[in-house]
């Protein structure tokens, strides 16, 4: 035998640790992104990404799936996936404010018009999934089932918490302006 080499499992630990890296070092730059452009409405909006994440990573633990360098692209698009959707309701609010709408009036159209067009994305998305899923293998597979949790739980995150975020902030604070 000339030579011999073997692979161990530090190899794929790296893998982890390089792709959980980048996962942080693109959640800082989407809470810093959200914070810049949409100010107070991007705390909301941060605060419903950091508990889409705690959600997600949850319902994967106490599903017993066992993260993978798929898992945490699945991880990171739904981390894209929740910004898009809070953006979307954020610049429709906008849209209406600099129509002439009071700011009620604006953040409640805002969040009515948008749920339209963040169904059809995270729908579509899903399907996606699903299709990755029945045709995959593997690592395939894995991306689609982390993605597919995460759909749901930006649904619930994007539209439902930072809906509720909003609402609170607007029966204490009686905004007569829209901060965006």
């Amino acid at each position: 035998m000339v030579e011999q080499r073997t692979v161990g499992p530090s190899l794929g630990a790296d893998s982890i640790s390089a792709g959980v890296f980048a996962s942080i070092i693109g959640l800082i730059g989407v809470v810093i992104f959200a914070l810049l452009v949409y100010q107070l409405f991007g705390v909301f909006a941060n605060i419903a990404l950091i508990v889409n994440l705690v959600m997600l990573v949850a319902i994967m633990s106490v599903m017993g799936f066992t993260l993978t360098l798929p898992g945490i692209a699945g991880i990171v698009l739904t981390m894209g996936m929740a910004v898009d959707s809070n953006v979307l309701i954020f610049e429709r609010i906008r849209e209406e404010w600099r129509n002439g709408r009071s700011a009620l009036n604006a953040i409640e159209t805002g969040f009515r018009a948008a749920l339209a067009t963040i169904l059809d994305a995270n729908l579509t998305t899903l399907i996606a999934a699903i299709v990755l899923f029945g045709v995959g293998s593997g690592p395939v597979r894995g991306f689609a089932v982390t993605l597919a949790i995460g759909i749901f739980t930006t649904m619930f995150t994007a539209y439902t918490l930072t809906g509720l975020i909003v609402a609170f902030w607007v029966k204490v604070a009686r905004p007569k302006e829209v901060p965006l």
